[in-house]
């Protein structure tokens, strides 16, 4: 009879292990929501167009996401009430971070089409995904 418990335990805490997610795989779904946010929040009248990196290639990876952290900086709140949430999304979105794999990139940031703010999250968001 211990042997079984003992062996069900077991069971149940691997099965839990196996199907918890992981934390990159949490730490990219809550970046994810977070672009998504600033998506409802973020001023897209009047504002500066800005590079978006689009129908990428596997080695320009780090130059888009490089792109797309720049670009991050220079997005505005619709309005000063929504300047709060607005910064906290900023900063949970800044601590995205891609290893540079040291392949060689083509494209630069200049050499991807300019679109407007929320364009340009949209693209952020399919990176992510």
């Amino acid at each position: 009879m211990k042997k079984m418990i003992i062996f069900c335990m077991l069971f149940f805490c691997s099965s839990m292990v196996l199907t918890a997610a992981s934390p990159r795989t949490v730490k990219y779904k809550q970046i994810l929501q977070k672009i998504k946010q600033l998506e409802t929040i973020v001023k897209d009248k009047d504002a500066e167009l800005l590079h978006t990196p689009e129908n990428l290639v596997e080695g320009c990876l780090y130059t888009a996401v490089t792109c797309f952290k720049k670009g991050i900086q220079k997005l505005q709140p619709v309005s000063s009430q929504e300047n709060g949430q607005f910064t906290k999304a900023i900063r949970v979105v800044n601590k995205f971070t891609y290893r540079d794999p040291g392949e060689q990139c083509e494209s630069t940031c200049e050499s991807y089409e300019k679109k407007t703010p929320k364009e340009f999250l949209k693209g952020f968001a399919n990176l992510m995904q």
